[in-house]
């Protein structure tokens, strides 16, 4: 009695979580009409069954939110019993007022950040600086003025969801936790956190004497929730006020003659890595490790990463990676599938979603 379905943004992952669950995906048609309207049929029957909808907020995020819709109404309407959306990566979670704000367009990103990694520590011995670098710390750019408001679209699309008929909602490491509030059906939030572990653990071969660092106070749970299981000391990279006239970027906790690893949610524009990097390696971190959640790696991220001196980035396939991967030899996948086939499989038989972090914690 259950029916796995998948989207256009990564059906990959959908066939590995069906592989770790012994279950194929339901057969169904997606495409578009010729006037670009999304077209969504399922073949197979979902009458009085529990239909799981994996659709990652990736690729043509907006095309994919539409279709995303569609499947949830077209399975209501095929009478299913209950209706899971499963999302790796919420789309529009990143869109609250605060975190639009220090977001600039690609082109800006990618000249302001080029040239912070290109400076010496003699031309600029605080970084960053510049517009970009402003925006990255939450500064204005004006003295004063009309103070701007930005649309929160995240809660309009946990509206929608609801609206188009879900019944029950899966996401994994949401950028603004905040959103999970605004819905009215159980939501379950995941964390890849144990998959992290365990490719820190298998992967980095002197991990017992690196430092995991923050790039910002607001990962610093993140960070030292890491720290905790796996005993390792914690850094911080904050904002800091020079002589009340301008503020540069600080580094809190030492890193010099050991590994780093920066620990984030998502990698987008690649500007924070690059410059957390930077900082690091002025620091005296001798290997420096990014890992990350969601790989997002719009814009110039890719360039960003590879003229960094980061040794190692990597990040779950919650967003396909092979197009990634072929561009950027410094990058590697953390597989989330089976992790998110035991959560299917725990939610459809009404166990514990929360007992596979508390076990985790326990090992």
């Amino acid at each position: 009695n259950i029916v796995l379905l998948t989207g256009s943004s990564h059906p990959a992952l959908a066939r590995r979580i069906g592989e770790s669950l012994g279950i194929e995906i339901a057969s169904c048609t997606l495409g578009k009409f010729s006037n670009q309207e999304t077209s969504v049929e399922i073949k197979d029957s979902v009458r009085e069954k529990h239909v799981y909808i994996i659709q990652s907020g990736c690729g043509r995020v907006n095309d994919n939110v539409i279709e995303l819709f569609i499947l949830i109404q077209a399975c209501r309407m095929g009478s299913a019993k209950r209706i899971t959306v499963v999302t790796p990566l919420f789309p529009y979670s990143r869109q609250s007022d605060k975190s639009q704000k220090k977001r600039l367009p690609q082109h800006q990103i990618g000249s302001e950040i080029m040239n912070s990694l290109t400076q010496t520590s003699e031309t600029s011995p605080s970084l960053p600086q510049g517009a970009f670098a402003q925006s990255f710390m939450g500064m204005s750019s004006a003295e004063g003025g009309y103070r701007q408001w930005c649309a929160r679209a995240g809660t309009l699309i946990a509206n929608l969801v609801q609206a188009a008929g879900a019944d029950h909602l899966i996401a994994m490491d949401l950028h603004d936790p905040q959103y999970q509030g605004f819905f009215h059906i159980p939501v379950d939030l995941i964390y890849a956190e144990p998959c992290i572990i365990q490719w820190i653990r298998s992967e980095i071969p002197n991990w017992r004497q690196a430092v995991v660092v923050s790039p910002d106070a607001g990962g610093a749970k993140r960070a030292t929730s890491v720290c905790n299981k796996l005993n390792l000391d914690f850094a911080l990279i904050h904002k800091e006020d020079l002589a009340n006239t301008k503020e540069s970027m600080g580094l809190v906790g030492e890193v010099a003659g050991r590994p780093a690893i920066i620990l984030d949610d998502m990698i987008d524009s690649g500007s924070t890595i690059g410059l957390a990097s930077e900082i690091l390696k002025r620091h005296g971190a001798t290997e420096i490790y990014a890992i990350a959640v969601h790989g997002v790696f719009s814009g110039p991220a890719l360039q960003i990463i590879n003229r960094s001196p980061v040794t190692i980035v990597a990040c779950t396939n919650t967003v396909p990676q092979e197009e990634f991967r072929s561009q950027c030899a410094k990058l590697r996948t953390i597989d989330i599938a089976p992790m998110l086939g035991e959560i299917i499989r725990r939610t459809f038989y009404g166990e514990s979603v929360t007992q596979l972090f508390v076990h985790d914690e326990q090992a």
